[in-house]
Order: C-alpha cells, then structure tokens, then sequence
C-alpha cells in the first residue's frame, strides 16, 4: 500500500509536470509573483491600485504671476487653487490692486474656515497610500497667518478696524499650536496692530502691546531689540513696509518624509521711510524665516514620520518573509512536506509586505507660498489733508540704499480723523499713488 501511495504521487508529479506546473521546491520569485497574483486577487489589486492615474490639469504659464494666477486658479488642479489664490493675492497687493487682492483672500480664507478636518482629500493625505501633496493646499501656519495679515491690511485700508483686528486676532491663533510654547503665538506685528486697532476703537490696548513688545524679543533671534512705540491715536498714516524673500520648502530624509525650510538670502536688513521732512527708521518686527523654521507642532509632520516607519517596517519585513520562505521552500528539494506550506506562506507574505510598502507614501508637501517677504514692518506719523511725497529706501548691513529699490509713493491723505493705510514692498510697482 505505502508503494503503491507512492506510485500515485510519481504520477502525479509526471503529470503536473506535462501540463507545465512546475513545484515549489527551487526558489523562482518571479513565477512566484505570477502565481501569488493568480491565487490571491487583492494583492494584485493592492499593487496595481496606485498605477491609476488622474486627470492632469495643464496650463500654460507666462511668469507674469497676475496673469498665471488666475488662469491656475480657474483651470488648474482644484488642491492649488488656495495656493495661488494666496500667490496673486501677494502680487496684486504689490501693484495697487487691492480690490483684486480681497477677492482672493476672502475665497482662500473661506476655504480655510470650512476644510479642517473635512475636506476628503486631507483625510486621504492622512492615510498610508495618499501623498500628503494630493490634498487641498491650506499651507503651514505662517502661511495662513500671512494671509488673515494681509486680509487684516486691507480691512484697515477700507476703514474697517474690527475686522482687522479680527484678522490679526487669526494669524495669531494661526501660530498657537506649537509643541515648543516658548514659540506659540509669538507673531510681533499682528499683536502689535491689534492693540493699536483696540486703542482707535476706544479701547484697552496694552495688554496686546506688552505681547508685542515681549515677542519682539523672541522673534529677532540674534538681531538688536526693536523698540516698538507706544500708540499715538493721533498718528493718521500707517505704512506696512515687507521685503526680503520669504522661505521656500523642501523635503529630506529617506522616503523625502521631512519637511524643510530653505532660507534664501537678501541683503535687505531695514527700511526708511522720508517724508514731508519727517524721516522714519524701520527695522522688521517679524521673520517669516523664524516664524517657518519653528512652527511647532503640525500633525502632518507626525503623520508623515509615521508613513516613514510604516514604509520601512513593511519593506524590511517584506525582504525578512521572502528570504526564509525561499529558504524554507527549498530544504526539502524532490518532495512535498510541511515546510514546503510554510514556506510558500512567508513568500507570499513577503511579496504582499513588499506591495505595500511600495504603495506607502510619506512624502512631504513641498507646495510653497513663494512669493511671501522675509520681513514684515511698521511704522506710522501724523499728516494733513492733502498729497505728499513718500520715498522708501530697502537698506542694507551697512544702512546703505539698495540700488533700484527704492519706491516713490504719493500718499493722499483726504480725512485727517481718518486713517490712510500706505502698503508698500521692496517688489511693490513704483510710483504708486495710495
């Protein structure tokens, strides 16, 4: 009888072999794939699931950011369209625009109000097989800050110092989730300007300026204290002054999981300001530079650092499984037996380990606001009814005038009680009347 069992397996085997299966008894990872493929569908669901590939939106650019931005915001990828409703916003603040730059802002800042933690796309981001740059693009904290800033600019230009202190009140809380609270919420200006904007309202505005103050000193890592001034309720004329570069984004570590900030340089240090025989030093009251590099706590970073290990666990557990099961697999060479099963068990849990690490991920979102200033500043005066000429010089180290920076502005103040808000940038179009 034991003969004759053995005669039925010889045969088998024969036959097996004239219809071209071949046994598992020599490691052949190929075959072996074809064959896992074949008995197991979802691991070839699971591999082929991120060859899909999505409907690509191509516009042409020119590089004149006023003419691209609309264009991109209208016909390019939906998860942009707050990106470059921020960049245009920036640039049309810088050529006089401002209507066209509140249009913007409102959009971008509505859509800020209504994704958090609802938008489909963040929440496929979170997950181990979305790239983080799949979901719609809100930015990192200062760059929300900056832009509830610039909304906060444009409602005092408009009169409307409630919603400005509303939106310095934002970009403060932008910054307040941060793991290092020595970093948290520590903006200079947007406090500074809330206080100021209390203070015209008839308000109490100190504890906002001795935030300010305090923050001041923590914001200008390496550089001299500024002195911030206490408010004048009679000073009829604020210039909101930026220059330098802002940072840009770029991604490190094994699988590009680190999100990293470049700083790009400038010569640009401080402004001055001259008119009507009245000249004005202005030093930066905050450094986007700063501000980036010490965001505190972001839950992608988390998310992000765990696709990583998730990443590597899965691969090194996927190569670990493949090689004992080849090993495995092939102890027993001419016969079937148990570790033959076993093996062939750990192979393809290896072939599926390696699957899905390959589908992780962790890749940072390097998408930046790019055309943000390094420095943010402020300075204000008491002026008359009527137009006067102001000059701005960008200066360098040295407190020399960067040549073919500086702006020429005509400032028509038409109500003294009133204020007259003056917006002006290193990259600002130039003569320009406010």
């Amino acid at each position: 009888m034991r003969f004759h069992s053995k005669t039925k397996v010889t045969q088998s085997r024969k036959v097996a072999k004239m219809q071209g299966v071949e046994e598992f008894s020599s490691f052949a990872p190929l075959r072996l794939c074809v064959f896992a493929l074949k008995c197991f569908p979802p691991f070839a669901l699971l591999l082929f699931s991120g060859c899909a590939t999505t409907p690509e939106h191509r516009v042409t650019l020119t590089g004149d950011i006023l003419e691209d931005g609309p264009k991109m915001i209208a016909e390019g990828p939906p998860r942009d369209k707050v990106l470059w409703q921020y960049r245009t916003a920036a640039a049309a603040m810088r050529q006089g625009k401002f209507d066209l730059a509140k249009q913007y802002l409102d959009d971008a800042l509505a859509r800020i109000g209504g994704i958090y933690g609802k938008d489909s796309e963040a929440r496929k981001a979170r997950g181990y097989f979305h790239k983080e740059a799949k979901k719609t693009f809100i930015g990192e904290p200062y760059e929300r800050a900056m832009a509830y800033f610039y909304r906060g600019v444009l409602y005092w230009r408009d009169g409307e110092l409630d919603n400005a202190r509303a939106c310095f009140r934002s970009a403060e809380f932008e910054d307040s989730d941060a793991e290092n609270r020595e970093f948290a919420g520590d903006w200079v200006l947007p406090d500074y300007l809330d206080g100021l904007a209390t203070t015209k309202l008839g308000g109490d505005g100190l504890d906002a300026l001795k935030r300010a103050q305090t923050n001041s000193v923590t914001a200008r890592p390496g550089r001299p204290q500024i002195n911030l001034p206490s408010y004048q309720a009679n000073a009829n004329v604020l210039f909101i002054v930026e220059f330098g570069p802002g940072p840009v984004k770029y991604a490190t570590g094994q699988y590009h999981e680190e999100l990293r900030f470049n700083k790009r340089s400038s010569p640009l240090v401080a402004a001055h300001i001259k008119t009507d025989g009245v000249n004005l030093a202005v030093a930066p009251c905050d450094d986007l530079d700063f501000q980036a590099t010490t965001r505190g706590g972001r839950v992608m970073d988390h998310v992000l650092a765990n696709k990583a290990v998730f990443k590597s666990a899965t691969d090194t557990a996927g190569n670990v499984a493949i090689i004992s099961g080849a090993v495995l697999a092939g102890t027993q060479q001419g016969r079937h037996s148990a570790a033959d099963e076993v093996g062939l068990g750990l192979l393809l849990a290896g072939v599926a380990a390696k699957i899905v690490s390959a589908s992780t991920t962790p890749e940072a979102d390097t998408r930046t606001w790019d055309n943000l200033p390094q420095f943010i500043s402020f300075a204000s005066l008491s002026l008359p009814a009527g137009e006067h000429t102001a000059t701005v010089e960008f200066l360098d180290a040295a407190g020399g005038p960067i040549a073919n920076l500086t702006k020429t502005i005509t400032v028509n103040v038409t109500r003294p009680e009133s204020d007259k808000v003056v917006f002006v940038s290193d990259t600002s179009t130039t003569p320009q009347t406010q």
